[in-house]
């Protein structure tokens, strides 16, 4: 008879059945205790300095972010309020920051969400790729792919709350779920998938899968109905926004070989939003060469001193060499018809 184990075989046992398989599968990339960044302003054509309209945007600034820190980039989503911005990664990090006019920054600090899908060893467990909030109560919903959920957050994505998988995202694809989220002022939340649909998939389908839940979906009955998005031939959305006056507000993006990224903002209708529909919206700019273009995936719409609305735009830089983490900020010249001055229809 083999003699009964001691106490510490065992504990030693049950921590390394605790650890992620570490040794197969790298640790997701943290960023470090020290927020060392800069913000290096860009113009939006280099070609033309003196360029500062695309469509219905007027550019007004914006910046090159680098850090020596390897983790630094890869953003997906951002809130700004004021000089105050949170710009959320792929990977479940989290950069703050203040930015004041003239490009400089203050209150840097770094971080990663307190909780989110499966242990948080791996990437696929944080890959956070869309954000929204309540503009009353600070709180904020990050939308998962690859688990395809949804967490809420406290204010500044400080501690999670609550979160949920509904059954009507199971099905999206696992690198192609809730890319674009929104919580309009209503109270109702808008999701979209990148690149999942409703239905048998097929070589030229152009529609996205959306959701409307009535209300907070993390909480209790997630009532609501399925609809559709069709962006713009070869894109997918990334991000949208509610426009002041009740409309949305969609970045979509494609990347092509040899042109690389682009991207385009529409202008859709709420009112098309309904059960089994598809809406399109109006595009009403275009990011081409030789513009400023990039993997742009986060928008924050915010009102300007006298009133009008501004845009901030971010791009994931993927991590890469050949990429720009951008924060680029324009004002909005729109007509109350939706129709926009200084430019022709963009198509």
């Amino acid at each position: 008879m083999r003699p009964p184990r001691p106490p510490l075989f065992w504990s030693i046992l049950l921590l390394l059945l605790g650890v992620p398989g570490w040794s197969t599968v790298p640790r997701l990339p943290l960023l470090g205790a020290r927020a060392l960044f800069t913000a290096t302003p860009v113009v939006l054509c280099p070609d033309s300095p003196g360029k500062i309209r695309v469509g219905a945007l007027v550019f007004d600034r914006g910046y090159r972010l680098r850090s020596p820190d390897p983790a630094f980039g890869g953003f997906s989503s951002l809130i700004v309020e004021g000089d105050r911005f949170l710009l959320l990664s792929d990977g479940g990090n989290i950069v703050r920051f203040r930015l004041d006019s003239r490009g400089h920054l203050s209150d840097r600090s770094f971080a990663e969400l307190p909780d989110g899908p499966g242990i948080g060893w791996e990437k696929s467990d944080r890959d956070s790729e869309s954000m929204t909030r309540d503009h009353a109560t600070g709180q904020i919903w990050v939308g998962f792919e690859n688990a395809n959920a949804i967490w809420a957050y406290r204010a500044g994505l400080t501690r999670a709350l609550r979160h949920a998988a509904p059954l009507s995202m199971a099905d999206w694809p696992s690198n192609g779920g809730p890319e674009a989220m929104v919580r309009l002022r209503s109270g109702s939340f808008l999701v979209l998938s990148e690149t999942g649909h409703w239905g048998k998939a097929t070589a030229d389908h152009r529609d996205r899968a959306g959701i409307r839940f009535t209300a907070d979906p993390t909480l209790g009955s997630r009532k609501g109905f399925r609809f559709s998005y069709q962006p713009p031939p070869g894109f997918n959305p990334t991000d949208m926004a509610e426009l002041p006056d009740g409309r949305l507000l969609v970045l979509n993006r494609r990347f092509g070989w040899p042109s690389g990224f682009t991207a385009t903002l529409a202008i859709v209708d709420p009112a098309g939003i309904a059960p089994g529909k598809t809406v399109q919206g109006r595009v009403i700019a275009r990011f081409a060469p030789p513009v400023l273009s990039d993997n742009y995936e986060g928008i924050a719409l915010v009102r300007e001193a006298d009133g009008g609305t501004g845009l901030w735009m971010v791009s994931d830089d993927n991590q890469s060499r050949l990429q720009q983490s951008l924060l680029l900020h324009f004002r909005l010249d729109l007509k109350p018809n939706g129709a926009h001055r200084g430019a022709r229809r963009t198509r």
